[in-house]
């Protein structure tokens, strides 16, 4: 069953449109990169798929949700079926890691106490961040807190997780370390998608390549070499 099915969909913030006449099927197990320049329509792809940036025209399935015609109440039950990585961590930094993650599940759950603490223990071990339940974020390293983040999008089981430049304020080893843990992640069953700058990560890990140009989303198949080079040389 596909997870994600776009046929011929426009996108738009603030009425204007972004992304036109996008077609993409994803699967479980699918680890996609979005390639493109700031402002090329990254963010705002990843953002139609919770509904966010409302989607005006075309087919758009999510987890069986008809995104055209999903009603306000139906959207918690779908974001709650996804996690989402931000760049910028967004934790609470009034609260423990372990609060931060509670703070979700109560939200979220309808698991009894014991239950809950015994998912935080599961997540946090599972990005290595077992000892550092009771650190405060500012008690963190960058790398440390995006597994925070991680942890927290794993946290109802998602199908689908989506990563707005994760790796863009780590530097490389942390980076790395990072997406070994995505493509984990994604090896045993859920589907990710990344919009990235970093053009190294399209090389160390095989993946689908998607880039965002001129206001459409194309998968790139034998032109991703060429691609990847015209990306890197604008950037230079």
């Amino acid at each position: 069953m596909s997870l994600i099915e776009y046929k011929n969909v426009s996108v738009t913030r603030q009425e204007q449109v972004i992304l036109k006449d996008v077609s993409v099927t994803v699967e479980e197990k699918d680890f996609i990169f979005l390639l493109g320049k700031v402002g090329s329509g990254k963010s705002t792809f990843l953002k139609s798929l919770y509904c966010e940036a409302p989607i005006t025209s075309g087919s758009a399935k999510v987890l069986d949700y008809d995104l055209s015609k999903i009603k306000s109440r139906h959207v918690p039950y779908l974001r709650r079926q996804m996690g989402i990585v931000f760049q910028d961590f967004q934790l609470l930094h009034d609260r423990s890691v372990e609060d931060n993650l509670m703070f979700v599940l109560k939200a979220t759950s309808k698991c009894t106490k014991k239950e809950m603490h015994n998912r935080i223990e599961e997540v946090l071990k599972y990005v290595g961040m077992s000892t550092k339940g009771y650190r405060m974020p500012h008690e963190l390293s960058g790398g440390e807190q995006q597994r925070v983040v991680i942890a927290r999008a794993l946290l109802n089981h998602p199908k689908i997780l989506l990563a707005d430049e994760p790796t863009g304020n780590l530097d490389a080893q942390m980076g790395e370390d990072l997406m070994n843990l995505f493509y984990k992640i994604s090896q045993e069953g859920t589907a990710v998608i990344m919009s990235t700058h970093n053009m190294k990560w399209t090389e160390m890990f095989p993946a689908r390549v998607m880039n965002c140009e001129n206001g459409m989303l194309i998968e790139c198949q034998e032109e991703q070499e060429q691609i990847v080079e015209e990306t890197m040389s604008e950037e230079i």
